[in-house]
């Protein structure tokens, strides 16, 4: 069985709001943060490698009217709430020793890419992945979902993607490949051992 899985919110942590809450007490600076910088198309085009940290930083500081020194400390805040979720990692762990092949698929930008592999020690669980910062393409657009079943060589039917948003395990259901909307690990986890059989093959959709 083919388990592809996303990273934030499903392997790491990815809170928007909770990041500008632990970051700014006044409630106006939360909103700038979330509006003005991770919920900002810029964030969308730092995901699909098409605007360097720099660049953004620049902009967002033009934006909010904030320091460019400001801005750039909470990127580097944002980069650190991405903390492992150690319960998803342990299903990781126990599906790839039963026999499943694990593959991620992700909207992350380079710099934050580069922190997670720098951090965390779980990337040799995947067979293979796919980054949108890399390929130029980010969940839902549907030749994301092409490029990782070309680039992976896997069977949509013997393939599960598990994500924590709706639209994103729907567009991956439009080319057959079975979704999980992931809550939590032990929702994952029990839906996972609910489909798969002895021998690892998920029933016909």
């Amino acid at each position: 069985m083919n388990l592809i899985f996303d990273l934030g919110g499903v392997v790491v942590e990815w809170n928007p709001q909770a990041i500008c809450a632990q970051e700014f007490d006044d409630p106006a600076f939360q909103q700038m943060a979330l509006t003005q910088i991770l919920q900002h198309p810029d964030w969308l085009a730092l995901d699909r490698g098409s605007l360097a940290r720099e660049d953004a930083i620049q902009r967002a500081a033009s934006r909010t009217a904030w320091s460019p020194s400001a801005v750039d400390a909470f990127f580097d805040a944002v980069l650190a709430s991405l903390r492992l979720k150690e319960d998803t990692l342990a299903i990781m762990q126990r599906m790839h020793a039963a026999g499943h092949s694990l593959y991620c698929l992700s909207n992350m930008p380079h710099h934050a890419l580069a922190y997670l592999e720098r951090t965390y020690t779980f990337w040799n669980l995947f067979s293979a992945r796919v980054i949108s910062c890399q390929v130029g393409m980010c969940k839902p657009e549907p030749g994301i979902y092409a490029h990782v079943l070309q680039h992976c060589a896997i069977d949509p039917a013997q393939s599960v993607f598990i994500d924590d948003m709706q639209v994103n395990v729907d567009a991956a259901a439009a080319f057959g490949i079975h979704p999980l909307r992931f809550d939590n690990a032990a929702q994952c986890e029990s839906a996972l051992n609910a489909w798969l059989d002895p021998v690892g093959s998920l029933p016909h959709a």
